[in-house]
């Protein structure tokens, strides 16, 4: 499976998000009207009230930002196979995209490269490209989509390729690196943690280590797919 890609032509990536402000009683008032709006269905399925719903508003990209993104790239330097991670992580959102923007623009701007991510059709691409339409951020070649046909969409999904066109499958990158016996990047947090972990306990750096660690994982999925060795920990390299 995979075997017509090469490893060195994919940019993995994660991102991690948290609703735009700390408190649902810090959004003006318009905005609160529209995540009334917005988070309505899941309230009533849940129960929930305004304020406790406001605990998902960073999965929306209208009502939420991007603290970090992690990209993981492979290298092959005299036969020895090497996994690069780095971050783009901070307060100020359009700084984080624009960084991220401009590494695309510079290094991952061909239609033979691919951008990789686990239930990254659904959420870490579109979320992206919004925030940067948002922020003012011109689309990079990778994430403007307009006019492009699918298969010149160069989008690859971890998720989307164990459904094998099974359109009810959703499967977490939890359980997919539990069966694969491939090392779990939740044995810290969890997603339904950053916005915690970042408003409550001002832990950015923990929130970049464990986004990291779910990029190694999509990577190692990866591999798994193309029937290939696991990475070792020493493989892996920040940069």
């Amino acid at each position: 499976m995979l075997n017509h890609l090469e490893l060195e032509k994919i940019l993995f990536l994660d991102i991690e998000t948290v609703p735009q402000e700390r408190e649902f009683k810090s959004l003006d008032q318009d905005l609160k009207d529209l995540w009334e709006h917005k988070s309505k269905y899941f309230r009533e399925q849940n129960e929930m009230n305004l304020e406790e719903s406001y605990d998902r508003a960073g999965i929306y990209a209208e009502f939420g930002k991007v603290i970090c993104i992690s990209v993981g790239l492979f290298s092959f330097l005299d036969g020895v196979r090497q996994f690069r991670v780095k971050s783009f992580s901070g307060h100020d959102e359009k700084q984080v995209l624009e960084e991220f923007a401009e590494l695309l623009n510079t290094h991952y701007n061909r239609a033979d490269q691919n951008l990789c991510a686990h239930n990254g059709k659904e959420f870490d691409f579109p979320y992206i490209a919004r925030r940067m339409l948002i922020n003012g951020v011109k689309l990079p070649y990778h994430l403007d989509l307009a006019g492009k046909k699918p298969w010149e969409v160069q989008h690859l999904d971890t998720m989307a390729l164990w459904k094998f066109g099974d359109y009810k499958h959703f499967t977490s990158i939890k359980l997919m690196t539990k069966i694969f016996g491939i090392p779990t990047p939740k044995d810290d947090i969890g997603g339904s943690d950053v916005a915690r972990v970042y408003y409550e306990e001002k832990d950015l750096p923990r929130i970049v280590k464990y986004c990291i660690k779910d990029v190694v994982a999509v990577a190692q999925i990866v591999l798994k797919f193309k029937g290939e060795a696991l990475m070792k920990d020493h493989e892996v390299c920040e940069v």
